[in-house]
């Protein structure tokens, strides 16, 4: 619920600490935020766009692909993860959370933790907020300064989603870590090419390592490989969830689709990596 991550967010106007209020949530300062009758709070600042944040069709469609099961490994070695590192009553926030899917994995591994998850979609954060019983939800933009308290965190997951390091060490608490889950260069298989996808870059994983040095060190890394047997409309729901999604429009990608077998394999190929807080 929202009320149990409250005492974790600031005022994005002015920094300070908020409150519940009636029906909404109050700074010292007196700036306002309502909460919606589905359960978040919009925190964007006035002058913020959404910008490319997910459409309702895009929520529902990615919603029913993960609840599907098609990423559960995935799912389950981050909340295992992500559970060895947790103790008590702590913070996990999720930056980029969606429709909270992955934070209500984590969350089940941890009966102790609350769990924040931000998006720059309120349609995405209306699911989030019912994603799981100790799970609150709110709009934010991770590219602006996070509505998150200094040293608020215990961890920080990230998981297909923007990465902003300075505003991610400063809500951790001095002792925090970062999980990050990104595509390896073989997720998707021979599909990138037959499908005209974007291909993952080779160095990616290195490139993520050298944005994130000057705030945080590698800790380690693992490979999660699977495959998926997809039908088509799952396979092009699943090119919408990713970097192509902008790239192919939908009627080329329909076309390069139906030549294919019907439902088809797909290798699904992720890298899930851990940093720690530099001081």
């Amino acid at each position: 619920m929202l009320a149990d991550v409250v005492p974790y967010l600031v005022c994005p106007v002015c920094g300070g600490d908020l409150a519940l209020a009636e029906r909404g949530l109050l700074c010292p300062s007196g700036h306002t935020f309502d909460i919606a009758r589905q359960g978040y709070a919009n925190l964007l600042p006035g002058n913020a766009r959404p910008g490319t944040a997910d459409t309702p069709e895009m929520v529902r469609a990615r919603a029913g692909f993960l609840g599907a099961g098609h990423f559960d490994a995935l799912a389950a070695r981050l909340a295992a993860s992500v559970a060895r590192s947790v103790n008590g009553r702590c913070l996990v926030l999720d930056a980029g959370a969606g429709t909270g899917h992955y934070l209500a994995r984590v969350l089940d591994r941890a009966p102790d933790a609350a769990g924040l998850a931000l998006d720059i979609s309120k349609h995405a954060a209306r699911r989030a907020a019912k994603a799981h019983p100790r799970a609150g939800a709110v709009v934010a933009d991770l590219w602006r300064p996070l509505p998150v308290r200094d040293g608020a965190a215990a961890t920080v997951v990230n998981v297909f989603a923007p990465r902003n390091a300075a505003e991610f060490h400063r809500v951790l608490s001095p002792d925090g870590l970062l999980f990050t889950v990104t595509p390896s260069p073989r997720h998707l298989g021979t599909l990138v090419e037959s499908l005209g996808l974007l291909s993952i870059d080779e160095r990616k994983t290195e490139r993520m390592d050298a944005a994130l040095s000057g705030y945080f060190k590698f800790d380690s890394r693992q490979q999660i490989e699977g495959e998926a047997v997809l039908t088509h409309e799952e396979a092009a729901t699943l090119v919408g969830m990713g970097p192509s999604a902008h790239h192919v429009p939908a009627e080329r990608l329909w076309e390069r689709l139906r030549p294919l077998p019907d439902p088809l394999p797909v290798p699904l190929s992720f890298v899930l990596s851990v940093y720690r807080r530099l001081e």
